[in-house]
């Protein structure tokens, strides 16, 4: 960022945290729009299709206000960093409020789990997604929504336990030490770890470079597409899979963090 526009933002938030400016706040509004754009492309990639994405950029961008009302530009903090947890949780909430995973989809997924440990007895070993669709006649396509679905949801659901336990601990006198864990759960932690470093080792370069690209470098799946010159399509389509392939240790290590 330029001096001068360093210049101008400064003299913006002045503007707005002291009269609370209109057209101060409605340009401070525009200039970190694009925040929630990219929001909104992470978060939907794990999503329904007929969830409105208007929907979830209205929620972010009431988070984006939000964070502008309690922004403290005097404190060392980078504005682009507070707001990003606004309006990330503010998509979050207003997608468990709306209950975005319909009851047929719940189902769908169930039935999904029955079919893949039916498959997988019987194979006596992981079954492909290929297998899968094959097996219980479904496209391929679906199977790989399905699971990403469920995994999404499994995220929010671990989420809202932990913001509950958040809430709890809050209204305790009790002073927690979250840095501290036990022996035993440390063991399990790094024999998960471990598990999962080494059935990433085992899915193809695409699957390890688009995983590392959208949950490492936190970059959008359209922004990996245009980097590896494929369709956003495709790239989801390459995420989706290797969600697949590593689901169930995906699962017990959120579930054991």
């Amino acid at each position: 960022m330029s001096k001068q526009n360093l210049t101008e933002e400064k003299l913006l938030w002045r503007r707005w945290t002291e009269s609370k400016d209109p057209q101060a706040g409605d340009l401070l509004l525009k200039k970190y729009t694009p925040l929630v754009t990219y929001h909104v492309q992470r978060i939907g990639a794990g999503i329904p299709q007929n969830v409105s994405r208007d929907e979830l950029k209205s929620l972010g961008m009431m988070g984006l206000f939000d964070a502008l009302n309690k922004f403290d530009p005097s404190r060392d903090l980078k504005f682009d960093t507070y707001a990003s947890f606004r309006v990330r949780g503010a998509i979050i909430d207003g997608l468990r409020k709306e209950d975005w995973l319909p009851r047929s989809s719940r189902e769908k997924a169930k039935k999904l789990d029955q079919k893949i440990e039916e498959l997988e007895q019987k194979l006596m070993r992981h079954a492909t997604p290929e297998e899968l669709a094959d097996f219980a006649e479904i496209p391929l396509e679906d199977v790989y929504q399905t699971v990403q679905e469920h995994f999404f949801s499994n995220v929010l659901s671990i989420d809202e336990q932990l913001h509950d336990q958040d809430e709890m601990d809050s209204k305790s006198f009790v002073i927690r030490d979250d840095t501290q864990t036990t022996p035993e759960q440390k063991l399990v932690k790094d024999e998960l770890i471990n598990d999962l470093v080494n059935q990433i080792q085992h899915l193809n370069e695409n699957e390890q470079l688009v995983l590392s690209l959208f949950y490492t470098e936190e970059l959008t799946l359209t922004v990996i597409g245009e980097m590896l010159g494929l369709s956003t399509s495709r790239i989801s389509q390459i995420h989706s899979k290797a969600l697949f392939k590593l689901r169930k240790l995906l699962v017990n290590e959120m579930m054991n963090t």
